[in-house]
């Protein structure tokens, strides 16, 4: 497996990962409801910018296949640029080995290197491996977001969590 910062190149197989993602039924996306286009991601996230902070690391298999993403999404206001928001997604065919971890790693070896305090997401509270995962990393739930989502004719919480890096 492989961790690397994603580039232009990946945005159309990044986009259907997400797409993958989203079926799961644990993403804050219905399955078919975000219509991720790969020139939406180029823009957003894949070109370099003047956001040294928003970065998107990609898992890949010995194949070169994509396997996982994580997002990490700074904020440009001067109250804010301390911190940066998480979005994570791991194929189901590679869940709970490894990919995710290492992801993280990767994630907060680059916030150390730009001397963010703070990283933070949020997930479904029924979500159990991704709340151990995070937990694993370091993360701590601070809050909770009651009825937050809509899933399955049902509300559900979501789960504030944050690592503060120094």
């Amino acid at each position: 497996m492989k961790i690397r910062a994603a580039l232009q190149k990946d945005a159309k197989a990044l986009a259907a990962l997400m797409e993958h993602a989203d079926e799961s039924g644990f993403m804050l996306f219905n399955p078919g409801e975000r219509k991720v286009r790969p020139e939406m991601l180029e823009e957003r996230f894949l070109r370099a910018g003047d956001d040294a902070v928003t970065k998107v690391f990609i898992a890949e298999d010995s194949d070169g296949e994509l396997i996982g993403y994580l997002m990490l999404i700074g904020n440009s206001n001067e109250r804010a640029r301390h911190k940066a928001y998480i979005v994570i997604g791991v194929a189901e065919q590679a869940r709970g080995k490894g990919a995710g971890t290492r992801l993280f790693a990767e994630c907060e070896e680059h916030a150390r290197r730009l001397n963010l305090h703070r990283l933070e997401l949020t997930v479904i509270a029924h979500n159990e491996a991704a709340i151990a995962l995070y937990k694993k990393m370091g993360f701590e739930i601070e809050g909770i977001k009651r009825d937050s989502v809509y899933l399955g004719g049902k509300f559900a919480d979501e789960f504030y969590m944050s690592k503060l890096l120094n």
